[in-house]
């Protein structure tokens, strides 16, 4: 479904044309928020003021595209105009006489012939002639993707502002930030040249428990007193399922375990990562017996655990 009127970006957005970036992007987070298709459905207005502020921000949001537009290099969805010139430009000459086109006798411009300019400008017709093939333009979109999609691999669809739905494949091991390109998806050319793509930049939320160091995952493992003591098989939930890790016996809070393999992915010239599980120890409620045990507990071989703190001054 396309954009039924194209409206002026800055005026879509509700700014003015000394707006800072900052100003614009606030304005569009705004907008979108009111009008999202998700937070409106069967809402057909709201739809549509969705698309014309996203195709608005897709001009004022890219300071590049932003000065084109301010020039009239192109139009409110990004593409380039075509530059008709006007008989002002050719019609006016230093002494202020000017071109007649019903007046043969007002082409003495000081024994200039404009013949030759004009008709290389103007068909028999008096229009301009056809307009220049163009390959269409890159667009760039932003994708959010949730981490465990992101390390997975998933598919997830893009509505665009012009209506069209993408359905993109995110492959395992996609990292935020990370661009993906839909190969002519972009802007439509002009006169049979291939449109332009779709470029989209993937930015994947962080995880509540997981943190991601390049092919590594990192997680921070809570065990109980007699786990850390006694040792043993514990589970230990990772992005491809749950698997068993042993806990070795007398394990310090803060020791680090790894699973190999059990990262992310390969991918591509990349290997699969590993798993590290760093050990915290966690008492859970009080226990009397537990508290009973250690007011008559004598270690064999008593430890201090402050050893060397000592020394700090």
């Amino acid at each position: 479904m396309a954009i039924a009127e194209v409206e002026d970006p800055y005026h879509a957005l509700g700014v003015s044309k000394t707006a800072t970036q900052d100003e614009i992007r606030n304005a569009y987070r705004n907008l979108a928020k009111k009008h999202h298709p998700d937070l409106n459905p069967g809402n057909p207005k709201a739809e549509e003021r969705f698309k014309q502020v996203s195709a608005a921000n897709e001009i004022l949001s890219d300071p590049v595209k932003r000065g084109q537009f301010d020039r009239g290099e192109i139009d409110a969805i990004g593409q380039p105009r075509a530059q008709r010139p006007s008989y002002r430009d050719y019609a006016e000459g230093e002494d202020g006489h000017r071109y007649d086109p019903s007046d043969p006798s007002s082409d003495d411009w000081g024994g200039e012939d404009f013949s030759d300019l004009f008709n290389s400008i103007f068909t028999k017709t008096g229009r301009s002639q056809s307009r220049p093939s163009r390959q269409g333009l890159d667009q760039n979109y932003k994708l959010a993707c949730d981490f465990l999609d992101a390390v997975n691999g998933t598919t997830r669809r893009l509505t665009l502002p012009d209506g069209r739905v993408l359905d993109v494949k995110i492959p395992a091991g996609t990292d935020s930030g990370q661009v993906l390109r839909l190969r002519g998806q972009g802007g439509p050319g002009t006169n049979g040249r291939p449109n332009g793509d779709a470029l989209i930049e993937i930015q994947v939320s962080a995880h509540r428990f997981y943190t991601r160091e390049g092919q590594n995952i990192r997680l921070t493992l809570p065990i109980s007193l007699s786990e850390a003591v006694l040792g043993g098989p514990v589970p230990v939930p990772t992005p491809g399922g749950p698997v068993q890790m042993r806990i070795p016996p007398h394990s310090d809070g803060g020791t680090e375990l790894r699973l190999r393999g059990r990262g992310v992915p390969a991918h591509g010239t990349k290997a699969k990562g590993d798993f590290y599980a760093t050990l915290r120890l966690v008492l859970g409620e009080p226990d009397t017996a537990l508290s009973e045990f250690f007011l008559n507990w004598k270690p064999e071989h008593p430890a201090n655990p402050r050893l060397g703190l000592e020394t700090i001054s």
